[in-house]
Parts: C-alpha cells; sequence; structure tokens
C-alpha cells in the first residue's frame, strides 16, 4: 500500500476519523495500534509475527534494564544482539553465506551454495535500528523504559516511519503518546503542503525518471557516454524525490494523526562538501551512527588513524546498512574516503573556493557515488563508469536520450533552490482558507495529470 495510491487515501480516511472520532487516549493508541499492523500485514502477512515479536523482546528488555540491580551490560548486550541476528538472519544471511562460499572458492574448496531464500520483511533495517537505540538510550539512563505495551507497541510500528523512516527514537515519539493530541493543534495546512510536496516528488518526477534510468543501468552498453552521464545526473534527482517524497508524506501522514516525526532531509544536494551533504541527507540515520557507532568508538577523539578507522568502519557498516551486496560496501566506503580527504587538503580547498565551485564538486562526487549505489554489482558499476569516459562503448551505434530531461535537471535544480527559500509556502499561508482550499485543489489537479502511468514502490522499500 503506497502513499500515493487510492487504497492509501481509503485506508488513512478511516484510520483518521477513528483517531479524531475516539475520545479517549487509550482508544485512540490502540485503534492506531491495530490500524498500523494492518498497514503492515498489508505488504506480507507473514511477518507480522516478526514484528510482535521484535516489538515484545525490545520491550522486555528495556523493562529488565530498568532494574538497576541486574547485570545491565550482559542484558544490553543481549538487546543488541537480538535485534542484530534478525537483522543478519533475514537480510544479510545469503550475501554472508554466497562471500564465504566465494571466498573457499579462491583457495580451491568447493563450497556447495545456499538454497535458502528468505524473503526480506519491508522495514526491517528500520524497526531493528529503532529497537537497538531504545536498549542503548534505556541502558545508558538517557530515558525511563516505557511501563506501557501499548504506547511501546505504537513507538515501534505507527506505520507512517514503520517501513522506511524516519527512523524515530523512544524520546522523540513516547512522550507524545502521553496525552491525546487536540484537533485545534493540528498543523492542517502545514501537512498539505508538505504531503503534496512529497506526491509531487515521488508520482510525478521520481516515477517518471525511473522509465529514462532503469533502461540505461539495465544496458549500459547500448548507451554512449553523454547519455549515461544524463541517466546517472537523472538517477541523482530520482533518488532523492523518491526518498525525501516518502519522508515528506510520512511525516505529513503523521502530523494529520497527531504525532510529530524528526525530519530527515534538509535540501542536501546544496551542499558544498560532502561532510555538509550528510548532515542533510537522511539526517535520522546520519545521527544513529554517529550516537550509537562513532562516538562510543572514539569518534575524532585520538590519533588521525584512529578517527579514520572509525570514520571508515561506520561508512562500511552505513553501505551494508543499506543492503547486502558489495556495491553498497564500497559506495559507504567511497564516502569515507571522502570525508576522510576533506579532514586535509581538499577540505581546506573547498573552505576556500568560491561556492558554486564547491556545490558542484559535492553534486559531482555524490552522482559518481550513486552510479555505484544504483548498479546491481560491482562489474556492472565498473563499466558504467568506464563509459562515462567514453570507455567500452558500444562497437555500433549507440542509443541517446531525449535532450528534454537535459531541460528538466537545470529546472528541477532551480526549483531546488527556490524551496529552500519556502516563498511559495509562506505566500500560500497567508490565504484564507477558501484561497488556500482554492489553489491546493488547483495545484493537485495539475500534479494529478503528470503522474507516471507505472507507480513503483519507494527505492528505500528494499532497505
Amino acid at each position: 500500500m503506497l502513499f500515493t495510491e487510492f487504497r492509501f487515501a481509503v485506508f488513512f480516511a478511516i484510520t483518521a476519523i477513528g483517531v479524531w472520532a475516539l475520545r479517549g487516549n487509550g482508544a485512540r493508541k490502540l485503534w492506531l495500534l491495530a490500524a498500523s499492523y494492518v498497514f503492515y500485514a498489508g505488504w506480507d502477512p507473514r511477518f507480522l509475527a516478526l514484528l510482535i515479536a521484535s516489538t515484545a523482546g525490545n520491550f522486555w528488555v528495556g523493562r529488565i534494564l530498568a532494574d538497576r540491580s541486574v547485570s545491565r551490560r550482559a542484558w544490553l548486550a543481549a538487546g543488541v544482539a537480538g535485534n542484530l541476528l534478525v537483522l543478519a538472519a533475514f537480510k544479510y544471511f545469503e550475501f554472508f553465506a554466497a562471500s564465504a562460499a566465494e571466498g573457499f572458492r579462491l583457495f580451491g574448496v568447493h563450497v556447495p551454495e545456499s538454497t535458502l531464500h528468505l524473503v526480506i520483511p519491508l522495514g526491517i533495517s528500520f524497526f531493528t535500528f529503532q529497537g537497538i537505540s531504545y536498549v542503548i538510550d534505556v541502558s545508558r539512563g538517557a530515558i525511563d523504559a516505557a511501563r506501557s505495551p501499548l504506547d511501546f507497541a505504537l513507538f515501534f510500528a505507527l506505520f507512517p516511519h514503520l517501513v522506511s523512516g524516519p527512523i524515530v527514537r523512544a524520546s522523540e515519539l513516547l512522550p507524545q503518546f502521553v496525552r491525546a493530541p487536540q484537533l485545534a493543534d493540528m498543523p492542517v495546512r502545514w501537512a498539505l503542503l508538505l504531503f503534496g510536496s512529497g506526491f509531487v516528488k515521488k508520482a510525478c518526477i521520481a516515477d517518471r525518471i525511473a522509465t529514462v534510468v532503469d533502461p540505461v543501468f539495465a544496458a549500459p552498453a547500448a548507451y554512449g557516454a553523454g547519455a549515461k552521464w544524463l541517466a546517472a545526473a537523472l538517477y541523482h534527482v530520482q533518488i532523492y524525490c523518491d526518498f525525501s517524497g516518502y519522508t515528506d508524506m510520512a511525516i505529513a501522514v503523521a502530523a494529520l494523526l497527531g504525532y510529530a516525526l524528526p525530519p530527515n532531509f534538509d535540501f542536501p544536494y546544496l551542499a558544498t562538501s560532502v561532510r555538509s551533504f550528510w548532515r542533510r541527507w537522511h539526517m535520522t540515520l546520519t545521527r544513529w551512527f554517529r550516537d550509537y557507532l562513532y562516538v562510543p568508538l572514539g569518534g575524532n577523539r585520538g590519533s588521525r588513524l584512529r578517527t579514520a578507522r572509525n570514520l571508515m568502519g561506520v561508512f562500511l557498516l552505513c553501505g551494508l546498512w543499506h543492503g547486502a551486496a558489495w556495491n553498497f560496501v564500497l559506495w559507504g566506503a567511497l564516502h569515507g574516503a571522502l570525508l576522510l580527504l576533506e579532514r586535509g587538503p581538499v577540505g581546506a580547498v573547498l573552505s576556500r573556493a568560491p561556492r558554486l565551485v564547491a556545490l558542484g564538486y559535492t553534486n559531482l562526487v555524490v552522482v559518481l557515488a550513486w552510479v555505484v549505489f544504483r548498479s546491481p554489482d560491482l562489474t556492472h558499476a565498473r563499466d558504467f563508469l568506464a563509459g562515462l569516459g567514453g570507455f567500452g562503448a558500444a562497437p555500433v551505434a549507440t542509443r541517446s536520450l531525449d535532450s528534454g530531461w537535459l531541460a528538466l535537471l537545470v529546472l528541477l535544480g532551480c526549483a531546488h533552490v527556490v524551496a529552500q527559500r519556502r516563498v511559495a509556502a509562506r505566500a500560500l499561508a497567508r490565504l484564507p482558507d477558501w484561497g488556500f482550499a482554492l489553489v491546493y485543489g488547483a495545484l493537485a489537479a495539475v500534479a494529478c495529470a503528470w503522474v507516471a502511468t507505472e507507480s513503483r514502490p519507494f527505492i528505500y522499500f528494499q532497505f
């Protein structure tokens, strides 16, 4: 059930009516939890039991950690290991088994490949990370362990953020469940504008661009260098509009139900360094790795070598978090290496360079890294990157892409700059209710006319 589908509109209408019609806070939360489980089961009902079991396990460990007389270190290790075991079993078993078999074959030892092929539960990378952050925060004393199983289950499974983030921490959501949201406090205009923005990004931009990008990445040898560069730049736009579009809609949907989710994007393609890019892209994941891995490892305290080890280790794991394949690991390594370079001479040059130059450099290296991210394997990534330089092109006539897509790239770049200034949002906020409804309806009608004919799953659903 995609946020851009009509059936989601029906599901959300029923859910919202139930939430705001019920008077008691407990009844509202119970209704919303039931709706969240229905939403998740709609994708694959087989994994609803896994979600409930993961919820119960983390709640139980949190309650034990609240008892100061127990061995908190041992129970913390058990809680973190339990979440990682669930993630590893479903997401990484085949990857590690295949990699181990390949390693043995290099030494002449034949190991039969695993015949066990597991379906990856939707959102597993997100809700397991929420579980890990919860047990760590309780162990540190940063938050109190949840006392209400209902509140904790709703924090874990609230459907707007369940399948693709933002990665919400207990300290951000559990306090909101103490009292029932008030309809008068709901930011209706802001939420509608945010949802509309996300809808346009996903259904009108990302899904349309996918029809151009996918064929080029599927058969790069059939296209010339110019077409490959254009496809790489378009994917740069596609993945941003797809993922930030989901986040916009998730935050808006939660707001219309009375709850606030943390922001996840802050115009990342206007960053003037890779370091700044990671402060603006998937911010909840970046903060998660910073607070629960990078800082505990020592962060940038200590020698340069230790800092480099910590930074590279974090980004290798960040790449692996995105997918069980070596191209994701390489993508993480590339970003780690770029951040290390920015701690040295590259950073010094960028700090003195004109903003436009720094902006161009950042987007260029991010585009090249996205090629590795988008490619199905390392060989494919190598060939695509070589093709950008004109190497390995098709021996006969190569295909090209419509030059109109280049004009669209320029237009979307200008829109990205204008959107950061929030001029349109402020103008719409000043309109009377009837004026806002009229303009919003007209814009929605125009947007619907540009919706891609084929609806595609969100890219981050696979992670």
